[in-house]
């Protein structure tokens, strides 16, 4: 027995005489020091999860893409975020996908710590571009296989690259929580979303807290790791604000979401729709989901940012994903794509 957890006898106590009761409190267990607001929410670094870091530059151009990545086997789990999010949105479920496959993980256009000549063309053509550009950079013209995660604006880049097909190694495709009928449906709010949120925060800490408290994130680790860049400190107004000024972007909402139930149901990879409630599906996928031609699975308890709120979870999914449909690093033999060789978008 540790000697620690003794109480030692006052020294006006002899061994024949009993010992006086104790207070009637120290039988009560005593609570650990609570933290303070700076601790709980303090920053973590992106290396408790990814192995490294990398700028890739695009030639022919002034655009450096930031890019997180994790293992050494397997295929390639491609993540792209959401908008207003970052490539570290992946962060903690990286953790654990990256025991049975590669991530990569994308700072799109305009977002984190990627840096480009037009940080407001998020139109869904130019993302598809960069995307397969960094791609290209990465693996050269003989790609591994590659599965595309995309969570809500990433999901329909992913959707789009898929449609393209010029991604001949592109082996499976997994979408979170983006559904074109309730998507475009809620464009007619987002500016309204946008302008109502806390717009300032005077340290790291606060904005992490923010995003708690406000239910954005409902994973204290996945925002410590993720928020940070997803802000950036503005000189003139002595406060940290958003590093994607999304309000600005309006113009290419539309083209992210339209048509993209039927361009995700015409992709001949496997494919997985991860969505946060059935209220989100619309007319198209609940026909194609009843025909078989996708897997979907409805994630409890979780916010509209799945992976992060359940990361655990999420990536028991994604493996699940991968073995159930036999990825390897090399891929699966895919009806109506060239044998591998990357083609230019």
């Amino acid at each position: 027995m540790d000697s620690s957890h003794m109480t030692s006898l006052p020294e006006d106590i002899t061994d024949d005489q009993p010992p006086q009761p104790a207070s009637v409190f120290a039988s009560v267990p005593q609570r650990p020091p609570t933290k303070s607001s700076s601790e709980k929410y303090a920053p973590l670094d992106w290396s408790v999860y990814f192995d490294k870091e990398d700028d890739v530059a695009i030639p022919e151009s002034n655009d450096v893409f930031h890019v997180y990545m994790a293992g050494t086997e397997g295929p390639v789990v491609f993540c792209l975020h959401g908008g207003g999010y970052s490539g570290l949105s992946f962060a903690v479920s990286t953790g654990i996908i990256k025991e049975k496959a590669r991530v990569v993980a994308m700072d799109l256009r305009g977002h984190g710590q990627s840096v480009t000549d037009n940080d407001f063309d998020l139109s869904v053509e130019t993302m598809c571009n960069d995307v397969l550009a960094v791609i290209k950079e990465l693996y050269g013209d003989s790609p591994p296989a590659i599965i595309l995660v995309g969570h809500s604006m990433g999901g329909s880049i992913a959707v789009h690259i898929a449609a393209r097909k010029s991604l001949s190694t592109l082996a499976g495709l997994i979408v979170v929580d983006v559904v074109e009928g309730t998507a475009m449906a809620s464009l007619i709010h987002m500016q309204q979303i946008l302008s109502n949120r806390m717009q300032h925060f005077s340290s790291i800490e606060k904005a992490i807290e923010w995003s708690v408290r406000a239910g954005t994130l409902r994973n204290i680790d996945s925002a410590r790791v993720s928020v940070p860049t997803t802000i950036k400190y503005d000189d003139s107004k002595k406060c940290y604000v958003y590093r994607t000024e999304l309000e600005k972007t309006e113009q290419y909402w539309k083209g992210w979401y339209e048509g993209l139930s039927d361009k995700f149901l015409s992709s001949p990879v496997p494919k997985l729709l991860l969505l946060a409630g059935t209220d989100r599906l619309d007319r198209s996928l609940t026909i194609g989901q009843m025909q078989g031609k996708f897997q979907m699975i409805v994630v409890r308890h979780t916010g509209h940012a799945i992976q992060e709120d359940v990361p655990d979870e999420f990536a028991t999914l994604v493996v699940n994903f991968i073995a159930r449909n036999q990825i390897g690093p090399n891929g699966v033999v895919i009806p109506g794509l060239p044998k591998p060789a990357f083609s230019k978008p």
